[in-house]
């Protein structure tokens, strides 16, 4: 199989953007995803979209990968988010509840929109996991 490409750039307001394009089904195929990801956190990228608009099927190996992303983003304190997966790529977050565990977004625009500092349901699931209560669920 040949390499999935893997593209970064810089958005508005300093979110790096990795641009994923092709299967992600081995290590092989997830070597350049897994590369462009450790030069965002080696640059200190500390807003990380991922756009897997471009995935056609991703399987365990490129899961952990992402995983592994998010770790390293929230342990850092940083903010990593998915946008544009499609029907199949959808279904597997779903069927994996990792849709529960990521910050996705239909596209890019909305998922930019994220950053600016609107509510972030991540922070609250963080919280949560920290034994902290969200402020609605408080004592009054």
């Amino acid at each position: 199989m040949t390499a999935t490409k893997a593209t970064v750039s810089v958005l508005k307001g300093d979110v790096a953007l990795i641009k994923v394009k092709g299967t992600l089904l081995g290590d092989e195929e997830t070597a350049g995803f897994r590369q462009a990801i450790a030069a965002c956190i080696a640059e200190k990228r500390t807003r990380l979209l991922i756009d897997l608009d471009g995935v056609k099927y991703m399987n365990s190996t490129a899961i952990g990968v992402l995983v592994s992303a998010l770790a390293s983003y929230t342990r850092r304190q940083w903010e990593l988010k998915l946008c544009g997966a499609n029907k199949v790529v959808n279904s597997i977050l779903t069927i994996t509840k990792l849709n529960l565990v990521f910050n996705t977004s239909e596209n890019r625009t909305d998922a930019l929109s994220k950053f600016s500092g609107s509510h972030d349901p991540t922070t609250r699931c963080l919280d949560i996991c920290k034994g902290h209560k969200p402020k609605d669920q408080l004592p009054r």
